[in-house]
């Protein structure tokens, strides 16, 4: 195994549970620490950014240039996921929410879906 991919490695591993334990403590109300769950995740998430921004620097690949075209992405992403985070929510937290919580959470999956086209495009196979 090559450095840079054991150094991803540890690193998402220790930013994907830090983001996942924080979205538990957000999502369990019988825990009571809602507001360190955010603190928590919020640093997981720092820590996968930092992973990725690290990963591409020990690549050799150029940093990201920023334009409108990325950002719109970025946000688009992060709209996704929002939506995909609420079907969740409501799934889990609100009462007799499960039926429409599921329909925002595929709404949220489909979304994400249409993300990777959007990124990596449409290729036609036949050619």
């Amino acid at each position: 195994m090559e450095k840079k991919n054991f150094i991803t490695l540890v690193m998402s591993v220790i930013g994907g549970l830090l983001f996942s334990l924080g979205m538990c403590m957000c999502l369990l109300p019988e825990w009571g620490v809602f507001s360190q769950g955010v603190v928590v995740a919020a640093i997981g998430a720092i820590e996968l950014l930092v992973t990725w921004i690290v990963y591409r620097k020990m690549s050799g690949k150029q940093p990201i240039k920023v334009n409108a075209k990325i950002v719109g992405k970025v946000i688009y992403g992060i709209f996704s996921a929002l939506v995909l985070g609420v079907g969740m929510s409501m799934i889990m937290v609100m009462e007799n929410m499960m039926i429409p919580g599921i329909i925002v959470g595929i709404v949220g999956i489909v979304l994400l879906l249409c993300l990777i086209p959007m990124c990596l495009g449409l290729k036609d196979s036949s050619k």
